[in-house]
């Protein structure tokens, strides 16, 4: 069965005590969905799973098919909720060393427009070298500093190898259904179009065209990646929280805020997470970080951070909480053997598997962890697949808006990002700053 299992046990969070926000929960479970019905809120992630496009989401499929035929590599041009989404779930369900593999059915999936670095982009030319590619840009306005400069290289790249017309073939644009300077040279260039919802922000749009056409071009089958969020909307359709583990998770990581631990540390013992730690990181810092309020977001990846950053957890400063995500069975394991010699001393491990053997560092970690009064909220799924990224997805956005609302923030707005970008443009002397 489909699930995502929350274990309170070592959080320090009683029952009785997440019970208390009863009342207030059910009222703010009503309200995001009154606020779901005003296509002007930014809450039409909620019933996405079962409300979208069907016309679109085949027209994704049937693009995603064109690019794996005639492309090796798509480039993803997109920053923050335009690429961290659909990266998120590309590296938790492909292999670690995917872009490595000489044998491939679908392209290689690479990004640019998520930073200003010379390096990076004069590298990403040189891997991209001669083979065939396609640009996938993702910009609600088409005018957000990085992602408009890399497009302008890489599409400036695309036209002089292929020629203006093969070019804007080779061109997917996500963006703003009605407006916006990325739209309007979409309609100038006959680039083929997808639309960013009005009503569902970069960090809660990767169910949208904005994670599944990268999503679906990498191999991974998205109508399984919908059903497992469609299965979470469902399930976390229940207001009242004795009986939603995705609103106990809300409400357990409000009552530790309020008891001064400030950081939440996402834990994963499972190196393809990792971008689902960024996504995650995203999504709730920019939703919650607001109104000198929130919890800050972290992430580690164990059993690796566990040798740099694991005596700060242990011993540093007690404002800390975790959130370990447990994956019960890998896709593939292996198994330790004995060896004669046994100069490592390993052989007390032989005939174990490797899995074995991370989840009792897992255990022991987190057992150190709370005796060192780090509280630890569990979050188990039964194996990494679409189905199951869908739902972990859905659960996380889900919490995230219940856990803004308990805070006392709209979850929904990100007001704070724009003072960098103005004294940006007035150092680069953009007219009118």
């Amino acid at each position: 069965m489909l699930e995502v299992k929350l274990n309170l046990e070592k959080s320090k969070v009683t029952t009785e005590e997440i019970l208390k926000y009863k009342e207030s929960v059910e009222k703010y479970h009503n309200e995001l969905k009154e606020r779901a019905l005003d296509n002007n809120d930014y809450v039409g992630w909620l019933e996405l799973p079962t409300n979208y496009s069907k016309l679109e989401f085949t027209r994704i499929k049937q693009a995603a098919k064109r690019i794996s035929e005639d492309s090796d590599v798509l480039l993803v041009i997109g920053i923050g909720g335009s690429y961290l989404g659909a990266r998120a779930v590309i590296e938790a369900l492909t292999s670690s060393f995917d872009n490595m593999l000489q044998e491939r059915k679908h392209p290689y999936i690479l990004y640019a427009g998520n930073n200003l670095s010379p390096n990076y982009i004069n590298e990403l030319v040189e891997a991209i070298g001669n083979k065939d590619f396609s640009i996938n840009v993702i910009s609600k306005s088409g005018t957000t500093t990085e992602p408009a400069i890399a497009f302008r290289i890489f599409r400036e790249m695309l036209e002089s190898k292929y020629g203006i017309e093969e070019a804007r073939s080779r061109i997917y644009v996500t963006t703003d259904e009605k407006k916006g300077a990325l739209k309007k040279l979409a309609e100038q260039e006959g680039y083929e179009q997808f639309v960013i919802p009005d009503n569902i922000g970069g960090r809660f749009s990767v169910l949208t065209a904005v994670g599944l056409l990268p999503i679906a071009t990498s191999g991974i089958d998205i109508d399984k990646l919908m059903e497992g969020a469609r299965l979470a909307q469902v399930r976390y359709n229940d207001s009242d929280l004795k009986y939603n583990e995705c609103y106990k998770y809300a409400v357990a990581r409000n009552i530790l805020y309020k008891s001064n631990k400030t950081t939440e540390i996402l834990v994963n013992y499972e190196p393809k997470m990792h971008y689902f730690t960024e996504w995650w990181k995203q999504l709730y810092g920019e939703s919650e970080g607001k109104d000198k309020k929130g919890i800050f977001p972290a992430g580690v990846d164990f059993t690796t951070d566990l040798h740099s950053m694991g005596q700060y957890i242990q011993d540093g400063r007690r404002d800390l909480f975790e959130t370990v995500l447990r994956i019960e069975n890998p896709e593939t394991n292996i198994k330790i053997n004995a060896d004669d010699d046994n100069l490592d001393g390993l052989n007390y491990l032989a005939g174990k598997d490797l899995d074995y053997v991370n989840k009792k560092a897992m255990e022991g970690t987190i057992q150190a962890h709370v005796t060192g009064d780090v509280p630890n909220i569990l979050i188990s799924i039964e194996k990494l697949d679409e189905e199951t990224i869908g739902h972990l997805v859905y659960f996380f956005e889900k919490a995230c808006a219940i856990s803004g609302m308990i805070l006392g923030v709209n979850p929904f707005n990100q007001p704070g990002v724009e003072e960098y970008k103005k004294n940006m443009f007035k150092l680069l002397e953009k007219p009118g700053y």
